[in-house]
């Protein structure tokens, strides 16, 4: 759900502009609500993924991997437009743990 939600909702829809102001701030004005609208793309494809249970381990480290990247962006190059300041690497260490927890000890794959 979290991927859905970040993609769709607050992305591509851009019910939360703070997404596009982060991805202008970092990649630039020009052409950021495109790469804004992308990147939700992607974030739902993921979202596609995870239901589908293709490659679940290859899917997991893909989900801690980009998780960890963008969180740690964000944290250098702008974390004045981050909800929760630096608060935002406790939340995404926790998703981080859910995902690894949920493949290697939920999961029966």
């Amino acid at each position: 759900m979290v991927w859905l939600i970040n993609g769709l909702f607050c992305k591509v829809l851009n019910l939360v502009p703070r997404h596009q102001q982060i991805v202008a701030s970092i990649l630039g004005e020009e052409h950021s609500r495109l790469l804004t609208i992308l990147i939700g793309l992607s974030e739902i494809g993921m979202m596609i993924w995870v239901l589908s249970g293709i490659k679940s381990k290859w899917n997991a480290w893909t989900q801690m991997g980009i998780v960890a990247v963008m969180n740690t962006l964000e944290f250098i190059l702008v974390p004045d437009l981050l909800l929760w300041g630096g608060f935002n690497a406790v939340f995404a260490g926790f998703f981080i743990v859910l995902v690894y927890y949920n493949e290697y000890k939920i999961s029966d794959n």
